[in-house]
């Protein structure tokens, strides 16, 4: 339908300039009706540029032939050649055949065309470079982040508002995490370039101490990776086990200082899936280019933390659990605003959960879980003994489970709460040997955190002088209690396998949930190109 209203907005347009055919058909310039006709022949599909347009009376912003526009232009055209560096696709704005195109139109009808063609491209450009070049649901059902789209006309309106340095300079993300990615991606490029990190690798684990040929295949590779300066020795020594050390680190393993499986394997992964990681990055950048606000918190989810900044630094950080990976229980990404917390909460047990695992089991067992109360639809408690539960399927089982507020409740002592239609929160757990684990996703969903009683006094300290007491009071009721957060707090659950922490050094993740994967994929599909540069 919103085509049809395009189409008749473009010929209501056209008949308008008709009336004036006669008088300007032999004008072949910018200001002739050909121009005009042209003009909305080709914008045709695109209602916003259309209305920009005739807000603008038709006046052109690129084939003008006036200083303005020809500074406008050329620095246009420099910026397409300069795609890569963002990880664009470049073939999708022909910047030859654009440039072409510019230097052979002559004609009012070739002017116009061309000063379309321009701005569709322009248009496509600084949509992708500001805010990404995927649809983030269309890759992943579970990404469901809102991203934050500028309007078309905002940027034909800004571009003639501002100069061209101004405007291109501020149209990608201005986060120092952008940057730094961008400086990333340049490094690995140059790396393939030179013939990238291939070396041959160990098979047996190795712990400080030992000594042999296997040694000095793991030093060089760690030499080749920047980790550690080069040396001949064949022993596991103190430098060595340090470079392990910081090599785990940065790529989230658990910092024993001994080579084994789960260090080998990221070893083995060499620049180019590296550098994926990293363009990755750069589109879920762009995905969420907007102020994340003054106080706010971040959730990582393959780095399995939760991180609480103020004014840019951070003041708070946790492991976490997050959703197991596997169907309906992975945690998506989304940014909301947590309003309050809750003490002593019950745990209203999610309907999938009820009816795809613990039904089953009750109709075994009517005792199972038995920790957990029985609720009818007048949110009475019904004695189980009352019930058979075989005769009910996922279809017709009436009833709901709760457990109530306890040391031993699966919420634990407290939750935090950002109302979200996915029924996602951030939450205690009595299971606390989970966070001692490398690879932390056991939950249906939500987040559990480490320190949630640290976490819940950082959120209520701009509001009270003694933020402990106040929330050790509301836990002192043994009751579910709420406490509300007088300045809410902006949360952001976000899904990063590269990054650059807060020394500024990069660091890296396994792909949990497999999301990257199909995030560069769908990426190549969309026409990037990977390719390694000299310098």
């Amino acid at each position: 339908m919103a085509n049809y209203r395009v189409i008749f907005r473009v010929f209501r347009v056209l008949a308008c300039i008709f009336t004036l055919f006669s008088a300007s058909a032999s004008i072949a310039n910018v200001n002739s009706v050909e121009f005009r006709f042209s003009l909305l022949s080709v914008l045709a599909q695109n209602a916003e540029a259309i209305e920009f347009y005739e807000e603008n009376g038709f006046k052109p912003i690129w084939v003008g032939g006036d200083r303005y526009a020809r500074e406008r232009t050329s620095y246009f055209f420099k910026e397409l050649k300069n795609t890569s560096k963002h990880a664009l696709p470049t073939r999708r704005y022909d910047p030859d055949y654009l440039k072409n195109q510019f230097k052979k139109a002559r004609t009012a009808t070739e002017l116009g065309s061309i000063e379309a063609l321009i701005t569709l491209k322009f248009l496509n450009y600084s949509s992708n470079l500001q805010t990404g070049i995927l649809k983030p649901a269309s890759v992943d059902k579970e990404i469901v982040r809102k991203v934050p789209y500028r309007s078309q006309a905002a940027y034909l309106k800004t571009l003639l508002s501002v100069s061209p340095q101004e405007f291109f300079g501020g149209l990608h993300p201005q986060s120092e995490q952008y940057q730094l990615l961008l400086l990333e991606k340049k490094r690995l490029e140059k790396i393939i370039y030179q013939g990238g990190w291939y070396s041959e690798l160990p098979t047996e684990l190795l712990r400080p101490g030992d000594i042999g040929d296997s040694v000095i295949l793991l030093r060089n590779a760690l030499i080749k990776r920047g980790y550690l300066k080069s040396n001949l020795s064949e022993v596991y020594d103190g430098n060595l086990r340090r470079a392990v050390q910081l090599f785990q680190l940065r790529h989230g393993l658990a910092p024993d200082g001994i080579a084994g499986p789960a260090t080998f394997s990221e070893i083995r992964k060499g620049a180019e899936e590296r550098l994926a990681s990293v363009i990755v990055a750069l589109e879920r950048e762009r995905w969420t280019n907007f102020d994340l606000g003054a106080r706010y918190v971040v959730v990582n989810l393959p780095d399995f933390s939760t991180k609480l900044f103020e004014d840019g630094a951070l003041i708070f950080e946790t492991r976490n659990v997050i959703g197991t990976p596997v169907d309906e229980q992975r945690t998506p990404e989304f940014s909301d605003v947590i309003e309050h917390i809750i003490t002593n909460p019950t745990w209203n047990v999610p309907k999938s959960i009820t009816l795809k695992e613990y039904l089953p089991e009750m109709q075994e067992d009517p005792l199972a879980h038995d920790y957990l109360e029985l609720v009818d639809l007048d949110r009475e408690i019904v004695p189980r003994f009352l019930v058979d539960f075989n005769e009910y399927d996922e279809e017709t089982f009436p009833y709901d489970l709760k457990q109530m507020p306890s040391i031993t409740n699966a919420l634990g002592l407290v939750k935090f709460m950002f109302p979200n239609q996915y029924s996602i929160y951030l939450h205690d757990t009595p299971s606390k040997p989970l966070f001692d684990l490398e690879v932390r996703a056991f939950s249906h969903g939500c987040i559990r955190l480490q320190k949630p009683f640290e976490f819940a006094y950082e959120l209520l300290k701009p509001q009270t002088s003694d933020p402990k007491a106040q929330f050790q009071e509301a836990m002192d009721t043994g009751e579910e209690t709420v406490v509300y957060l007088r300045k809410p707090v902006q949360v952001h659950l976000i899904y990063r396998t590269a990054f650059v922490d807060e020394l500024g050094v990069i660091n890296y993740r396994r792909d949990i949930y497999g999301r990257d994967a199909a995030i560069y994929e769908a990426l190549i599909e969309a026409g990037i190109q990977a390719r390694p540069v000299s310098g």
